[in-house]
């Protein structure tokens, strides 16, 4: 799902979107797994009861509410997470029913700082707390290829600073 192009000011254009890590997924791809085999398995098991068919109806009902829950839902908000950086602002943005924005810009950005565990490190993925002039740090949790996008955020930053000190064009 791409970014919409019209939550961008005039000359702003987009350098990277990500969504969280894969990793995230891991657990609701194993729920949706064991909910699969289990609803299989009961089903099989109760076969030959008397009321069996009631049994697989209840059986069904639960089997959906738990892969929504547990499958759905998760997938959704991996779906609906934005991390988006341009050429003048940092985008965080999440939400499937109620939508939350944080919008920093790149000049306001007095740190960055990194937080990389040893799976991250094996899987590529870390948090990325944001420092800026008006508001507490932010927590950017689960970056995939966190490297490449602190390198990429400091040149932007750079550019950026450097384009407000040089002033308008003459």
């Amino acid at each position: 799902m791409a970014y919409p192009d019209d939550l961008l000011s005039r000359g702003e254009r987009v350098t990277l979107h990500k969504h969280p890590h894969w990793k995230v997924l891991l657990l609701p791809g194993l729920w949706f797994v064991v909910i699969i085999a289990a609803g299989f398995a009961v089903a099989a098991l109760l076969r030959d009861w008397e009321y069996h068919r009631i049994a697989w109806i209840v059986l069904g009902v639960a089997g959906a509410v738990a892969l929504v829950l547990l499958v759905l839902v998760p997938f959704l908000r991996w779906r609906t997470e934005h991390f988006v950086v341009t050429n003048h602002h940092i985008f965080f943005r999440t939400g499937v029913l109620h939508r939350q924005e944080h919008r920093i810009p790149l000049i306001h950005i007095q740190n960055m700082r990194t937080d990389v565990s040893f799976l991250g490190r094996l899987l590529g993925f870390g948090t990325l707390i944001v420092e800026s002039a008006a508001d507490e740090p932010l927590q950017f949790a689960n970056v995939a290829d966190l490297p490449r996008v602190q390198a990429q955020l400091n040149q932007l930053i750079m550019d950026d600073r450097d384009h407000y000190r040089a002033g308008p064009p003459a």
